[in-house]
C-alpha cells in the first residue's frame, strides 16, 4: 500500500480543535490569576490604612468602609497587641468560573489611640 499526498488532510484540523480548548481555558487561568493578584494588593493597601486609620484614633467604621471600597465583600479584622493595631482584611477572588481563592492580608501599625 502506498500513500497519497493527500490522506493526511483534515488532520491541522483536528489538532487546532484539540489544542484551541486548552489554549482558552489557560488564557482564561492567566486572566483570573492576575485579577486574584490584583485584588490582593488593593487588600494589602486596605489593610494599611484601615491599621493607620484605627492607630490614630478614627472610626473603625471608617477603616472597614476602605476595605470594602478597596475589595468588594472584604471583611476587616482589628487586633490590638503590644503597642500596635493590626488590621486583618480578608476577600475571596474568582479565579475561574466557580473556583475561587481566599485572600488575606495584614497590617500593622504604632497604636496612638491609647
Amino acid at each position: 500500500m502506498s500513500r497519497r499526498a493527500g490522506d493526511d488532510r483534515g488532520s491541522v484540523t483536528a489538532e487546532f480543535a484539540i489544542v484551541l480548548p486548552v489554549l482558552v481555558l489557560l488564557i482564561a487561568f492567566g486572566v483570573g490569576a492576575l485579577a486574584a493578584t490584583s485584588a490582593r494588593v488593593r487588600l494589602e493597601d486596605a489593610a494599611a490604612d484601615a491599621a493607620r486609620l484605627v492607630a490614630r484614633g478614627d472610626d473603625r467604621g471608617a477603616a472597614a468602609e476602605a476595605v470594602t471600597r478597596a475589595v468588594d465583600g472584604a471583611r476587616l479584622g482589628i487586633d490590638r497587641r503590644d503597642g500596635l493595631v493590626c488590621a486583618t482584611a480578608s476577600a475571596s477572588a474568582r479565579v475561574l468560573g466557580d473556583v475561587t481563592v481566599p485572600l488575606s492580608a495584614t497590617s500593622c501599625a504604632l497604636d496612638g489611640g491609647r
